[in-house]
């Protein structure tokens, strides 16, 4: 049980510090680091997060990425990848997939 609390507070963390470095990034033209990639999250407002591609062979991930596909199509309103789901659900998918991997 600690285990699983302390690999969900280190993804918690990496997220929140993808997203405080988003902000920097919306004023600068900064890139994304190497083996990862930008997603915008969230049903009003969007947030920037930067996830590892690895995430990409993932099931639970892929099936994110064909919501996606159904609602935007190739026409992204944000400029890059939309996913839209709640804030919520995107951090819970990704702390289990950290565990995962």
């Amino acid at each position: 049980m600690a285990i699983r609390l302390a690999a969900i507070l280190k993804a918690k963390h990496i997220l929140r510090r993808s997203n405080s470095f988003a902000k920097q990034a919306a004023s600068m033209s900064l890139d994304v680091p190497k083996g990862c990639f930008a997603v915008y999250v969230g049903e009003g407002e969007k947030k920037r997060f930067v996830i590892p591609v690895s995430f990409l062979n993932q099931p639970s991930f892929q099936e994110l990425l064909s919501k996606a596909e159904e609602e935007f199509g190739f026409d992204h309103p944000m400029g890059g990848l939309t996913i839209p789901c709640s804030e919520d659900i995107f951090v819970d998918l990704t702390c289990r997939l950290h565990e995962l991997l």
